[in-house]
């Protein structure tokens, strides 16, 4: 069984879900082909994506390859001549979780979450465009986690296909070592695309003209010596360039090739594909297998699957999931056998040592009893069937009317109905164990990012015992929103109604975000792009139904500080949600410089954390005495109160105070916050709750702000990191209109083409020079290893241009760009880093905030 995940590059077509229908269909799963453009695709199932022709949200799905043999006629296995299509290695059944992702950049939150659970990846690539931008954006979101990858170049029946050139590409754009395991098969050397050569086993696949994909010929290379010869001499050299780049990075592979007396051609298929599998699951050898079709023409699909059933790994095979248990991190193998339970101890009774007034733990729990440990990376609303929470489950079994603790909220659900997604139709099912993506529905808290676990005999409303109640599984990060709109409901009657549509959308979708102004009381979302907001938008109105309005999409701006404040300290003694609540704390704020931002540290008096771009530093501050005592306080805190429960309360305190700027309406940023208490003379018994420790920390926080803005602010814009791809002819055209009409910074131009640099000085050099691409016949240069690709025509070259750009000046430009480019451009960006606002920009700004 094997999870994988698909995933192009932009809002243009690529052949995702065209390929990803065809998997289904020879499968067997469905029973006709469906077409992107007819809107009668399984995965793309949403109104919004049938209308405009692309996929706004990931979809799941289920299939078994080879097909089984209840489902398909096993006669489709075979191809003309009755000779297996599938190697011995793929007889087996596999089951495969197929996740079809977005290629648009608004929507990488979902590659992202879908990236998270993954055990392997397919990139497809389009055999015209090559490597884009944002190829490389998500490329490396899955190095990130570690998943192996191949890579299918689709559409080379296209005019202007170029095999060759884009497994360049993927050596100089990506920094892998690209694998062909298959080349392009031209009828007559410049005739249509009629199949592929595998270099693996040096067999040619060809597919009839007419007809579904279902029969292939296969033909063994020495029957082609006569008809193809130039393609059979490719193969050859495909052949002897794959052994030795496999040889380069496997010691297997270099003893068995010794035995054949150096003869690449004659060392076994099967020892070839079980070296480039072993390479494949080694990252670190930095070799990606390459696979070739045109999917829309039902070519290559078939050999695609078994690559992803021989080459991929299953989940025993796939990295072991990241943990954290409480402080302690780890992964989940060292958790379940009990190595990082012990971490966990020694660190508690480290803390236990240092501060007397800890409560004793207790008994860490036994291990066996966990009896399930999954992730919800996934939340979709369902008119019929109400919330839908996609798990990954990463050990043990979740079964129907289990009870699922999750160790984020402190909540426990039950999970009444477990189901197995295809796409937009489901099956109920009786458990979910170990490796299997599902659907629980019903449960009304659990969020992307949750980690549920099942624990025998755990209480259901304090859940499991320690360790396993703070077992967290690593989250999916949310990138931050760079855009927002106002959304207001048609009436006051509407309003409750819109803010739980609106409840329901961000449930689904966490990259959106709400705020409320403080000044105006107008709702805000904010979102990755203006497309992003515009499908939100018609989701909140059509299938949510809310009668809501959306207004202008606007910039989120930020504010800074220019001076430091002096301590503020502060007190409140006042009944909150109707009870006493007395503390007090003192409060220091200054500017912090972009990038001092640092990772948490902790010890036993500090909490110092970085979010959302400022710092806070929480301090139990008391004098030493040199009794060793802290001042003459015995390190203890009322009943009420834990350490964590104090620190996190101030902390919460000192956000909410930043959330808005003081002389503009924008949250503050690059602001270094130090809260400290002193538990003797600002603590008050049973008074000091957590609610009154959060609302004076706010409150001194902004009473220190205030202070501090009186030296004045800054307003800051998010820079972005702009990457275009464009023919060389309008090359100069978006240059000039970066730097002068933009107020960018043009930082690089790329060549694909050119040998690899040190630009990403943490990634491989890959030498060109040594990278194997076989010939394009429609180009006029010669591509094997040490030779260079002559450029027949430099105005259909593709070069990147990498800029940095202030965010507000690349409102609408892709419809700018494609008139520039006559359609042939394509951009993507990404959040730099927060700038100020400085000159006449900062004025004009100015004079639209105050209206006038």
């Amino acid at each position: 069984m094997t999870t994988i995940g698909k995933n192009t590059k932009r809002e243009g077509s690529r052949g995702k879900t065209t390929t990803t229908e065809r998997m289904l269909y020879y499968s067997g799963h469905t029973r006709r082909i469906g077409n992107v453009d007819d809107g009668s695709t399984v995965t793309d199932f949403l109104p919004a994506e049938r209308a405009r022709g692309v996929t706004i949200q990931s979809a799941a799905i289920t299939f078994h390859w080879p097909p089984l043999p209840e489902n398909h006629d096993i006669e489709s296995k075979t191809q003309k001549g009755g000779t297996p299509l599938l190697s011995p290695s793929s007889q087996k059944y596999h089951m495969i979780n197929l996740i079809d992702t977005p290629g648009h950049a608004d929507f990488t939150f979902e590659v992202v979450r879908s990236l998270r659970i993954l055990d392997g990846a397919v990139c497809i690539l389009d055999g015209v465009a090559g490597v884009e931008a944002q190829t490389e954006k998500v490329w490396y979101q899955a190095a990130n986690y570690n998943i192996p990858k191949i890579i299918y170049i689709n559409k080379l029946d296209r005019d202007g296909a170029a095999f060759g050139k884009t497994v360049q590409e993927v050596a100089s754009r990506l920094y892998t070592w690209p694998a062909v395991c298959q080349i392009p098969w031209f009828q007559g050397g410049k005739g249509r695309f009629c199949g592929i050569g595998d270099v693996i086993t040096l067999r040619a696949y060809r597919w009839p003209e007419a007809g579904d994909g279902k029969m292939i010929e296969t033909i063994d290379i020495d029957n082609l010596q006569s008809s193809e010869p130039t393609f059979v001499a490719e193969m050859r050299k495909a052949r002897i360039a794959l052994v030795e780049l496999l040889s380069s990075h496997d010691d297997g592979l270099v003893e068995k090739f010794f035995e054949v007396e150096e003869k690449h051609h004659d060392v076994p298929s099967e020892t070839i594909l079980a070296s480039l599998r072993r390479c494949v699951l080694n990252q670190d050898s930095k070799i990606v297998p390459i696979f070739g079709g045109a999917s829309f023409r039902n070519i290559g699909v078939q050999p695609l699957l078994d690559a992803i059933v021989q080459l991929l790994p299953n989940p025993s095979e796939a990295p072991n999931p990241e943990v954290s248990v409480g402080r302690v991190e780890g992964t989940l193998a060292q958790l379940l056998s009990g190595e990082l339970s012990t971490k966990e101890a020694q660190t508690a009774r480290s803390k236990k040592e240092n501060a007397k007034g800890l409560k004793e733990r207790r008994p860490m729990a036994v291990i066996s009893n966990l009896e399930a440990c999954a992730l919800a990376f996934k939340v979709v609303h369902d008119p019929r069937r109400g919330a839908l929470v996609y798990v990954r489950v990463y050990s043990g079994s979740i079964h129907r009317g289990s009870s699922l603790y999750n160790t984020n909220l402190q909540v426990t659900e039950s999970a009444q109905r477990l189901l197995r997604m295809y796409a937009q139709d489901s099956v109920d099912i009786a458990s979910l164990s170990a490796g299997h993506i599902g659907v629980i529905p019903g449960l009304k808290h659990a969020r992307t990012g949750d980690t549920l676990i099942s624990y025998l005999g755990a209480n259901p409303k304090a859940g499991p015992p320690p360790p396993f109640n703070s077992l967290q599984l690593r989250p999916i990060e949310v990138p931050p929103a760079v855009f927002f709109s106002t959304i207001e409901s048609h009436n006051l009657g509407e309003e409750k109604a819109v803010k739980s549509a609106l409840a329901l959308l961000l449930r689904e979708d966490p990259s959106l975000q709400l705020s409320v102004d403080e000044e105006s009381g107008q709702t805000l979302l904010s979102g990755m792009g203006e497309f992003h907001l515009e499908i939100a938008a018609d989701r909140l109105t059509k299938d949510l139904k809310a009668k809501a309005s959306m207004g202008k999409i606007e910039i989120a701006y930020r504010e800074a500080l220019l001076l430091p404040s002096e301590p503020q300290t502060g007190f409140i003694d006042r009944d909150i949600a109707g009870k006493k609540a007395k503390a007090g704390c003192t409060a220091t704020v200054r500017p912090l410089d972009e990038g001092q931002a640092d990772d948490t540290v902790v010890d036993d008096w500090t909490l110092t954390f970085s979010e959302s771009g400022n710092r806070i530093t929480i301090a139990i501050s008391t004098p030493a005495d040199p009794s060793g005592t802290l001042g003459g306080w015995n390190r203890k805190l009322p009943s009420q109160l834990t350490f964590d429960m104090l620190q996190h309360a101030l902390k919460n305190g000192a956000l909410a105070a930043l959330v808005r700027g003081v002389n503009y309406p924008f949250p503050f940023h690059n602001v270094d916050v130090s809260i400290s208490i002193d538990p003797r003379s600002q603590i008050f018994g049973s008074d000091t709750s957590p609610a009154a420790l959060s609302t004076v920390a706010r409150e001194t926080t902004k009473a220190a702000l205030k202070q501090a803005a009186q030296g004045g602010t800054a307003i800051l814009e998010h820079v972005m990191n702009v990457a275009v791809s464009t023919d060389e002819a309008s090359l100069g055209a978006v240059v000039k209109d970066l730097n002068s009409e933009r107020g960018g910074q043009v930082v690089s131009l790329d060549d694909p083409n050119a040998p690899t640099s040190g630009i990403r000085e943490e990634l491989p050099v890959i030498d060109l020079r040594k990278v194997y691409a076989p010939r394009d016949p429609f180009d006029g240069g010669v591509t094997f290893a040490g030779q260079e690709q002559a450029m027949t025509n430099n105005s259909n070259r593709q070069w990147t241009v990498k800029a940095r750009v202030p965010l507000r000046e690349m409102m609408g430009y892709l419809k700018h760009l494609r008139s520039i480019t006559g359609g042939r451009g394509s951009f993507v960006m990404s959040a730099d880093r927060f700038e100020r606002v400085v000159g006449l920009r900062e004025k004009v700004l100015q004079r639209e905030l105050r209206g006038y």
